[in-house]
């Protein structure tokens, strides 16, 4: 798929009803994106705590399993607070985000997390214990950081 083709594709996206509606509401952008920041406080909250405990700053005699087992069900929480409302954001500016570089980053390292939470960080923390595990909290902190601050910048490009 060309670029022609996927602008096309976005133009199609914004020009939805949803899209259509939220832009031409005064207060309904706002508010989305309000619940949008309230998915990413709960799911940097449990990535924060998870990802610190990993590397050793807080929780310094409590098992990483049960933080993970705590943290868990925020994260997905978080996850689904974020895809519902970040999906009708998305709509109302589609071919915005189509030009924004910032945009692209985000969805790039927001898989990336996502990956890397469910198919590395996770099942390490179950299955090994050892120093590394420094490195992995490290590695998942940083890549949130990435979604996160790219995120906040869409709304300045």
């Amino acid at each position: 798929m060309d670029s022609k083709e996927l602008i096309e594709i976005f133009y199609f996206l914004e020009d939805t009803y949803i899209g259509e509606y939220i832009r031409s509401s005064i207060w309904l952008f706002p508010v989305i994106e309000s619940f949008h920041l309230i998915g990413l406080g709960v799911l940097g909250g449990s990535v924060v705590i998870m990802d610190f405990k990993l590397m050793n700053l807080i929780f310094r005699g409590t098992d990483k399993i049960y933080i993970l087992e705590q943290t868990r069900r925020f994260f997905v929480l978080g996850l689904s607070l974020l895809f519902i409302t970040g999906v009708p954001l998305f709509l109302s500016e589609a071919v915005k985000c189509y030009y924004s570089r910032a945009f692209w980053i985000k969805m790039i390292s927001l898989v990336i997390g996502v990956l890397f939470v469910y198919f590395v960080r996770n099942p390490l923390i179950v299955k090994k214990d050892g120093t590394y595990m420094i490195l992995i909290g490290f590695l998942s902190f940083s890549i949130w950081t990435v979604v996160a601050a790219s995120g906040r910048w869409i709304g300045f490009s």
